[in-house]
């Protein structure tokens, strides 16, 4: 028998095993976890099919010029993890528990495959993202972390990101910013579902949702146990009288700039919304998704300011440096703190330590500030031009809602109906657009039903794009 660390002249292998000779020349101290590996791997992808039996370690050994000690034990150690089954007398056998993985990872990220202009909203202009300030912040963080604070961290995240986010929103969004009760999140997404479990476990089993309003709250709410009641809007958010009947405690938001309409809250209707809160014992989830984004005037404080004891404020990075970071933050009523800090500690033991550190280092040094105002002087003239290309390509056209965020509504003139046969029409040419009645749970009824409602995001695309997708749309529909 030869050693391990020698390799004899070889014989031809059965083409079955010729996946396994690299691992075979692997070098002498690592050929048997090599072997190992690649004869897992074949199973596992399928090559080595449930039921075929394997050489016996003396003939696969002389075929691929090992030891056949080293065969030997690569047997005993896949039989032992499942891979194998081995019948004293009759051989060794793939085993029939495992199941081939897929040769490649799929992509299940949300994109428009394939569209010629892209309008769907929620996505800003990841070409912004300041990679050269973020690598100069990074490398700031690797010089000077302290080694402990790569440990677990404060599940509500680290004090010097919690004391940087409390300025910056007191700041710039008039919240009242307790750093003891503001949670670092995975977005807003997260904040969501966290409140929801804080929400069930005080006995609250459903919350009202505008309507339209963003579909994913509906389901973030769900999965917490947490059933979504639509509640219509008027213009000035929403109705008071049947959230007055409804028998709710709790309801989601998005007062600053109203997802998708555009509107803004009126003062009246924030009062009033405040006052059911205290009147119902109830809780105000406010979504500030896009409230730094205001291009006509000063952006509108936050609600939570109003009334930090009713309403949790949440907001995140995904619209000012991308949502791929996954980096967001939820201010929590006092009474809802404990059970938040507790299911976001259950749940993933707190946001990674090196992102937060580098976030704060980009919040103290004044880099996320500069990059508000470069994302607020790009994305404001690309709603220019926007409306601007709508106005030239679809007269009689009207832009509603504030000026504000990273979309607005336009309703065509009726000559461009009906809206089915245009969003065919417009789909056919290779653009991609979202009706207003795709963000709603109520059915559209009466001469509305005829309008051509579209939500349109422009954030992403470049002010010429802008012009070339409305002016493909504009053709498709005969404008």
């Amino acid at each position: 028998m030869t050693s391990s660390g020698t390799n004899p002249q070889r014989h031809a292998p059965s083409p079955a095993w010729e996946v396994l000779l690299p691992a075979a020349s692997a070098p002498a101290r690592a050929r048997g976890r090599s072997l190992q590996a690649a004869l897992r791997e074949a199973i596992r992808a399928g090559r080595l099919a449930p039921g075929t039996r394997l050489p016996s370690s003396r003939d696969l050994a002389a075929d691929l010029g090992v030891s056949r000690g080293l065969i030997t034990e690569a047997y005993e150690q896949l039989t032992a993890e499942g891979y194998l089954r081995s019948d004293r007398g009759a051989g060794t056998w793939v085993g029939g528990a495992v199941r081939a993985a897929p040769s490649r990872a799929r992509d299940l990220a949300p994109r428009t495959p394939g569209a010629r202009a892209d309008f769907v909203p929620g996505t800003p202009d990841l070409s912004l993202f300041p990679r050269a300030a973020w690598a100069a912040a990074q490398r700031g963080v690797l010089a000077e972390l302290p080694h402990h604070e790569l440990g677990y961290p404060d599940p509500r995240g680290l004090p010097r990101l919690r004391t940087a986010l409390a300025e910056l929103l007191a700041r710039r969004r008039g919240v009242v910013a307790d750093p003891e009760r503001l949670v670092v999140v995975s977005g807003v997404a997260q904040a969501a579902t966290l409140l929801g479990f804080a929400l069930h476990a005080r006995g609250i089993r459903t919350v009202g949702v505008e309507d339209p309003g963003s579909p994913q709250h509906s389901d973030l709410y769900s999965s917490a146990g947490v059933d979504a009641v639509p509640l219509p809007l008027d213009d000035e958010g929403i109705a008071v009288d049947p959230l007055k009947s409804s028998g709710l405690r709790a309801v989601v938001t998005t007062p600053a700039h109203q997802f998708p309409t555009g509107i803004a809250y009126s003062a009246r209707r924030r009062t009033e919304l405040l006052e059911w809160a205290r009147s119902v014992d109830g809780f105000v989830f406010e979504d500030d998704y896009d409230g730094d984004f205001r291009y006509d005037r000063a952006p509108v404080g936050a609600l939570q300011g109003l009334d930090p004891q009713r309403v949790a404020y949440a907001g995140s990075v995904s619209k000012s440096l991308a949502p791929g970071l996954r980096l967001g933050w939820l201010l929590v009523p006092e009474a809802l703190t404990d059970e938040v800090v507790e299911r976001k500690r259950t749940m993933d033991l707190g946001h990674p330590a090196l992102d937060q550190a580098l976030f704060a280092r980009f919040l103290e040094r004044g880099d996320y500030d500069r990059q508000l105002r470069r994302c607020q002087r790009a994305y404001r003239e690309r709603r220019d031009a926007l409306v601007g290309a709508l106005a030239e390509h679809f007269p009689g056209a009207e832009v509603s809602g504030i000026a504000a965020g990273l979309h607005v509504i336009a309703t065509l003139p009726q000559r461009y109906g009906p809206q089915a046969r245009f969003l065919a029409g417009v789909g056919a040419a290779g653009v991609a657009v979202r009706p207003l009645e795709a963000y709603t749970h109520a059915r559209v009824t009466g001469d509305t039903a005829g309008l051509v409602r579209l939500v349109l995001g422009y954030a992403h695309l470049s002010p010429a794009r802008i012009r070339q997708g409305v002016r493909l749309m504009a053709e498709a529909a005969g404008g």
